[in-house]
């Protein structure tokens, strides 16, 4: 297997890879969320923090498993220990469900970019109503860029308990979305490796233009300050610190088996080591970045709606005390509010209740969204308000899609690659037929996040399909190869193979640091939905023009547990599959070594 194994052209090729990989959607639509949500500036120190103790360990190890085995996650675990296989397979079933629906983003993408080269910008205006002599309700009683997202492209149902139908040109998307994707991993390390020249380095260059034209928005620097203004007092958050550690261990996609995947076509004597470092500081790096570039928008918006609601209250004011165009400015606005409240007590008192209390602190406070709300509904509210908002808008969804699909490569790789490297798998079909299957299973399934409530199970496999999963793997890996294999033993393996000794900080972190901070990640989430009571989701409400909070209903209740239970029990169900196999095999030998002293003849 050696031998005939693919490798990539050059180490640039890999490098690149877990970088397109690792530097995903989490970056642009997480990360900023987070710092907003913690202190700003004061979020970078548990970030960096966990990175360290957390991030570039495990990055580490799971390269230099993947190149030591030279096998994808099943076979690299099997080799660690036959009773490990499991751990394997649990990986590749958390990859099989986030496959099924981070393809989906690509769908949406794809819609948004196609309908970019429209003027205007068919989320830019709320369309008319039937009658045609005023607008949409719901759009009037929402906004434009959330009518353009529940209604145009999703057209949500009200609850999850509504699947409705499918929607054809969402369906239509996700299929050239997994085209796509399956056009690229055809031919393995050889065509993937071409694609990530463009999926790591394009989305960089786009948030590069979009930095520059940031800093040039009216109100950027806004933006900017609130990001940058440190609130010391959340440091002793512990919820800071936990956030800090979740989104270090999945923006670097830790414990699905990409990265084992990745590495396993590799020059066994390639420094990993070195990589594992530079991937998880640009993966760092971009995070901040992408978060310069999210807040100077965020200032932008801010600070459009905040002028937009002075405007709104002068003109009322004027109005209706006939006050001289002009004499009545941001600049002067309370004192004259003063005035008028204590001159005209009064008829101030019936006009106060229609007045907008403005304030920028504010504006920039209600940005706190993430995933999708930020990129289909936030940024895109804030790329209408633009000069020449088609260009914008091109560059952002095609920056999401090199994301995107960069993120997706390293998904399906993970899956195939396992299944590739099974003698009994592939001495019947060729890895483009394999890849074919698993692109085509994906898709069909796949097809159920278009249809009305798609939105509502995309939210739930996002939430709960992964986490507490990826934890129990990573946690397993760290114990597999420091007490299972021998943490002696695989630095010897490393030594020999790439002429590098492990230092103190690496044997440290994976022996103790790293697996007690997994443990506690996996307890905390743990005890969150224990705690929680009955799990809810935000479902739309039409006729408010808002989200609103639903409990699951039973059905979903019992997917929820199904998703959880089916990845994590594979690894004490293929322990034990083990067991039992290698206890019949006894039994076999045992019994044939009985039959055949009974057919020797006895001697005298």
């Amino acid at each position: 297997m050696e031998k005939s194994r693919q490798q990539w052209s050059n180490p640039l090729q890999f490098l690149l890879a877990c970088i397109s990989y690792a530097v995903s959607l989490g970056n642009v639509w997480r990360f900023p969320y987070l710092c907003q949500m913690y202190g700003g500036g004061s979020f970078l120190v548990p970030y960096v923090i966990m990175l360290l103790l957390e991030g570039m360990p495990l990055m580490y190890l799971e390269l230099a498993i993947g190149q030591h085995m030279r096998q994808g996650s099943i076979g690299a675990w099997r080799t660690i220990s036959p009773y490990l296989g499991g751990v394997g397979i649990a990986s590749m079933v958390v990859t099989f469900f986030v496959s099924m629906y981070y393809n989906v983003i690509n769908a949406w993408g794809f819609w948004y970019l196609f309908h970019s080269f429209q003027d205007p910008l068919p989320w830019s205006v709320c369309p008319l109503n039937g009658n045609r002599t005023g607008y949409e309700e719901e759009c009037e009683k929402a906004s434009s860029t959330q009518y353009f997202w529940y209604r145009k492209t999703l057209n949500i149902s009200p609850s999850i308990q509504e699947n409705g139908a499918m929607q054809w040109e969402p369906a239509l998307c996700l299929i050239l979305a997994w085209l796509m994707v399956y056009l690229c991993i055809l031919r393995g390390t050889e065509s993937t490796g071409k694609v990530f020249y463009f999926t790591a380095s394009l989305p960089s260059c786009v948030l590069l233009i979009y930095l520059v034209r940031g800093l040039m928005l009216h109100g950027a620097i806004n933006g900017l300050l609130y990001l940058f203004t440190p609130k010391i007092e959340q440091l002793v958050n512990p919820k800071a610190w936990i956030n800090a550690a979740t989104q270090v261990f999945f923006s670097l996609g830790l414990g699905f088996g990409s990265l084992i995947a990745f590495a396993s076509y590799n020059d066994p004597t390639n420094n990993c080591q070195k990589h594992a470092i530079i991937v998880s500081l640009i993966n760092g790096s971009t995070s901040i970045f992408a978060s310069i570039v999210t807040f100077a928008i965020y200032g932008f918006k801010a600070t459009f709606n905040y002028e937009d609601c002075l405007s709104k209250v002068i003109l009322l004011l004027t109005n209706s005390f006939d006050l001289e165009d002009g004499s009545l400015t941001a600049s002067n606005l309370e004192q004259v509010k003063n005035y008028l409240a204590s001159t005209y007590p009064s008829k101030y008192s019936q006009v106060f209740p229609h007045m907008k209390n403005c304030s920028l602190e504010s504006e920039l406070d209600t940005q706190a969204v993430q995933g999708t709300g930020l990129a289909f509904i936030v940024y895109t509210e804030a790329i209408k308000n633009m000069d020449m908002s088609q260009l914008w808008s091109v560059l952002f969804f095609f920056m999401l899609l090199m994301l995107g699909i960069g993120s997706m490569l390293g998904n399906a790789t993970a899956i195939i690659t396992p299944l590739t490297d099974s003698q009994v798998i592939s001495r019947h079909l060729p890895k483009e037929v394999i890849s074919g299957l698993v692109c085509f299973i994906n898709c069909a399934v796949g097809l159920v996040f278009t249809m009305e409530a798609g939105s509502y199970w995309f939210d739930m496999f996002n939430d709960y399909s992964a986490t507490l999963s990826v934890l129990l793997i990573a946690l397993v890996e760290t114990i597999a190869v420091c007490y299972v294999y021998g943490l002696r033993r695989f630095e010897r393996d490393l030594q020999a193979a790439t002429g590098f000794a492990l230092n103190w900080y690496w044997k440290a972190m994976w022996a103790c640091v790293t697996p007690l901070l997994i443990v506690g990640l996996f307890l905390f989430y743990l005890s969150d939905y224990i705690l929680t009571g009955t799990l809810q989701y935000q479902a739309w409400d039409a006729t408010q023009g808002q989200l609103v909070s639903k409990d699951y209903p039973p059905h979903a209740l019992a997917i929820i547990g199904l998703l959880v239970a089916s990845s994590a029990m594979c690894i004490p169900l293929g322990a034990l599959g083990t067991l039992v196999m290698h206890r019949f095999k006894r039994g076999d030998q045992s019994q044939g070594s009985l039959t055949l002293t009974q057919l020797l003849p006895r001697s005298g």
